[in-house]
């Protein structure tokens, strides 16, 4: 194959991908929410255990619950998978789901409509149940905020990604890396809040505890906080049934700013952390656990 067909054979593949996107959107708009919710967790289920991730997913669960003996760990696996397979089938419904109000409970929503213009705060969370429906509370709240996104290498996907999301009323999306930080500190300074997950790996970020093992993180919301003197704002998604949430907007804080930079920025890093591993033991099998939150070695060694 030349160098010239390479990028047209990836392009063709791309294009199939969104191929398929579109004919599962078509088939999850056939039949009732919850029917779809419940077939996305039996694939997640049945297939799930048969992919690769499924290695990564066991490694870190025995991270987490190094004393669980191996048919709990099973359990969790397979009701991680349940999750995950729902999460996925429950996006092209998206729109539909946050059409029925009484779908996504929210607790603490006072919290979220006291940011406006004068009162911006930086919104952290995690990759727990289905989180787009966070973006939803948010929204809901007539908060304005930046929502980061990461792009998937799949530029046709990514436009069918981004078109669900207005669907349901997130229209404002900064890009990460240099760009988007720039326009994370421009929205932050029009007295907007922002909105950023903090859960996965970061290379090159802050080496801060998880689970008792150093974990790179992201310093970005962090560092927001600190230069702007804003509270950071976490929040939270659990599920309470098929295609139904309870997000939860819990207590603010602001971050100790005693002068040395750095170490301001590592104990707000660990102070995040703290939070992630509260709300992953509250509910294990609702985390995001098929990515690879520790440093490559770590699964290496577990392969």
């Amino acid at each position: 194959m030349t160098e010239s067909q390479t990028p047209m054979r990836q392009d063709r593949l791309w294009r199939m991908e969104a191929w398929a996107y579109d004919f599962a959107h078509f088939l999850a708009h056939l039949f009732p929410i919850e029917a779809v919710s419940d077939f996305g967790g039996w694939v997640g289920r049945t297939f799930g255990p048969l992919t690769s991730a499924h290695r990564v997913a066991e490694t870190n669960l025995r991270i987490v619950f190094p004393n669980a003996d191996g048919p709990e760990i099973k359990r969790l696996l397979r009701a991680q998978w349940d999750e995950f397979g729902r999460w996925l089938a429950e996006f092209p419904i998206l729109d539909r789901i946050v059409a029925e109000p009484e779908r996504v409970e929210v607790e603490g929503m006072e919290r979220l409509t006291a940011l406006n213009g004068k009162h911006p705060a930086v919104l952290i969370s995690g990759h727990f149940s289905n989180f787009e429906v966070m973006a939803l509370a948010i929204m809901r709240a007539g908060v304005e905020c930046q929502v980061t996104y990461r792009a998937t290498n799949n530029p046709y996907f990514n436009e069918r990604v981004v078109t669900g999301r207005r669907a349901y009323g997130v229209k404002m999306f900064a890009p990460k890396g240099t760009s988007g930080a720039r326009e994370m500190f421009r929205a932050i300074a029009r007295g907007e809040s922002i909105a950023l997950m903090n859960d996965q790996k970061f290379n090159g970020g802050i080496a801060a505890p998880l689970f008792g093992r150093l974990a790179y993180t992201a310093p970005g919301p962090s560092t927001y906080a600190l230069h702007f003197g804003i509270p950071i704002q976490p929040m939270s998604v659990q599920r309470t049934g098929p295609a139904r949430f309870k997000v939860t907007v819990h207590e603010p804080f602001r971050l100790q700013d005693t002068g040395d930079r750095d170490a301001d920025i590592e104990a707000a890093v660990r102070r995040i952390n703290a939070f992630m591993e509260e709300r992953v033991l509250a509910r294990p099998t609702e985390w995001f656990w098929v990515h690879k939150r520790w440093p490559n070695e770590t699964y290496r060694r577990a392969a």
